[in-house]
Order: C-alpha cells, then sequence, then structure tokens
C-alpha cells in the first residue's frame, strides 16, 4: 500500500475526530485536509516510531487546537438562554452565532458497526457539551476517552505531563456529567417501537397531524432550529410551534429519512409555487422508550448534499 492509499484509508475517522473537536463538518474536512498536507511535507522526517495512523491523528489534534485557538465554540440554541414559548415571536437566523453542525452518517463508510461504535462519542448531546469544554481539555477527552490512547502518549501529543492529563481528564469527565443528559435518556427504543416512531413521525409531519404528533412527544420535548436562536421546551409549546408553522393541506412537504450523529434523521422538502420540493432542514430525533425527546432542525438547506440529498426534487 502506497502512502496515498493509506491516507485515504484513514480519512472517513480522521474528519469524525476532527467534527468531535470542531463541531461542524465543513471546518472538519478542511482540517483533515490541512492535516494531509502537513503529513506530505513532513513525510520525509516520520522515522516510523508510530503507525501512520497514530501520527496522522498527532497532526490532525494539533491542527484542530490551531484552529480553535481563533474561533468561537459552536452551540446549539438552548445553550444561548432560556426557551421560547411563543411561536410568533421567533428571533431572526442569527448568522453571527457559530452554530453546532450534524454529521452524516454515511460519511463513516458502510459498515454499519463503525456506526454504532461511534454513536455515543458524535450523538448531537455529547458534541454539543464537549464544546463547552477549553480545547486541550476536550483533546484530552476525545484521545483518551474516544480512542483510547495512553495517557503518556497524550502527554506526548500536548508537550505536558501524565499527571496534568490525567487531572485535565477528570475535568472534563466532571463537566460533560454536568451538562450532558443522563445515559439513560439517550437510550433509544428498541425495534419495532423504534420503526414505529419514526413512521409516524413522519406521517404525522407529513399530514400536520397534531394528535399523532402529541402522541409521539415527551413531556419535557426539546425542538430547536439553528440558526434561529428561539427554541421550545415542553410538550404543548413544541406543538403550538409546529400549528403555527406548518402549512395544512395534503403535498405540502415531504419527509426522507436519513441518519446524522448515529441518530435518526429526517430531510424536510417544502413545496413552492413552481411545484418543486425545495430543501428546508435537516431534523435530528434523539429518541427514548417514553417517546421522542428532543429535535434539533438544522434550517441550513447546503447541508443536504453531504447527506447525499439533492436541493430540489
Amino acid at each position: 500500500m502506497n502512502l496515498e492509499e493509506e491516507f485515504a484509508q484513514h480519512r472517513a475517522e480522521l474528519v469524525a475526530h476532527c467534527y468531535r473537536m470542531l463541531g461542524s463538518l465543513h471546518d472538519a474536512e478542511d482540517a483533515v485536509q490541512e492535516t494531509y498536507l502537513r503529513a506530505w511535507r513532513g513525510h520525509a522526517d516520520f522515522e516510523g516510531r508510530s503507525s501512520v495512523r497514530t501520527w496522522l491523528y498527532r497532526i490532525a489534534t494539533n491542527v484542530c487546537l490551531n484552529l480553535l485557538q481563533h474561533s468561537s465554540r459552536r452551540v446549539v440554541p438552548s445553550a444561548l438562554g432560556a426557551p421560547g414559548n411563543d411561536p410568533d415571536e421567533l428571533h431572526p437566523y442569527a448568522l453571527e452565532v457559530t452554530w453546532l453542525e450534524p454529521f452524516p452518517d454515511l460519511l463513516l463508510g458502510a459498515d454499519p458497526a463503525t456506526v454504532v461504535g461511534d454513536r455515543e462519542s458524535l450523538r448531537l448531546a455529547m458534541v454539543a457539551a464537549m464544546q463547552h469544554l477549553p480545547p486541550r481539555q476536550r483533546a484530552v477527552l476525545i484521545l483518551r476517552e474516544v480512542l483510547t490512547w495512553p495517557a503518556a502518549e497524550v502527554a506526548t501529543l500536548l508537550d505536558t505531563t501524565t499527571a496534568a492529563v490525567n487531572s485535565s481528564l477528570q475535568r472534563a469527565r466532571a463537566e460533560l456529567a454536568r451538562l450532558r443528559p443522563i445515559e439513560a435518556d439517550l437510550s433509544e427504543p428498541d425495534e419495532p417501537l423504534r420503526r414505529a416512531l419514526l413512521d409516524q413521525f413522519a406521517a404525522a409531519m407529513e399530514n400536520k397531524d397534531l394528535a399523532a404528533l402529541e402522541a409521539l412527544f415527551t413531556a419535557d420535548a426539546r425542538w430547536e432550529m439553528p440558526p434561529i436562536p428561539t427554541w421550545f421546551s415542553g410538550r404543548n409549546d413544541v406543538l403550538r410551534l409546529l400549528d403555527s408553522k406548518l402549512r395544512p393541506g395534503p403535498d405540502r412537504r415531504i419527509l426522507v429519512e436519513t441518519s446524522a450523529n448515529g441518530q435518526p434523521a429526517f430531510a424536510l422538502y417544502i413545496r413552492g409555487r413552481d411545484g418543486l420540493y425545495h430543501a428546508h432542514s435537516i431534523k435530528v430525533l434523539t429518541l427514548t422508550k417514553a417517546g421522542i425527546a428532543a429535535v434539533l432542525a438544522f434550517h441550513q438547506p447546503a447541508l443536504f448534499p453531504p447527506f447525499g440529498l439533492s436541493i430540489i426534487r
């Protein structure tokens, strides 16, 4: 295997690694491109004291840390303030905010086991929580917990001590425990309940069936819509939002199933005056045995192509 083939072999996992660090697919792909440029330039000095994979992860982590020196953490609307309760008073798009982006599962490759293995560390709630960690602490957490690197190896990469790495990991764990939902809330239902929830959600959204949606959402369900900073919490307020914003009538919209961050997702298309269906948003769902606990609806049509989806159907 030549060097170019070996680089290509690790691309998908490097993009996922950089996404965990940066919270953006676009930034992650740029970081991997920079990683490969640095690797090509420095290959003559690579002495083979580690595997090519480890060497690339070292470069990629440093590229991400450099990028994070000059950027704001990526957030979701619920990180900015209290929820709203009036669908008619949505704040306009906050394009100045650096928003978290979803990660298309198809970029992880065709092996379903890869998606399952990376699911927890790529879940939106986890990535959003990691954005609150200082960059070096974030790197320690990912290298130690996700990649299972020894503390000494992480210390070498970050030019610090093993004791400092262990201390940083403890602080990162404590912060994540405070920020992210408890594990039980993240566990998805088994089939066929999972399948039923998704099919019923798609049909209820397409038909504006509020009674069906009410039965699907948990009592404390959340609905967020970056880049709109207003978000809604609680089944009643979420239903009030959907009642206000979903236009009634047949064939107004279609939902196409996809997946992001190891979670079920739908691409929403809305029919325009031209009779065509136009890309509107990518909706990532958090499912529990009690129902749909959260929907993070990314109102960014530019996200559709990375999911293998067209802008117009």
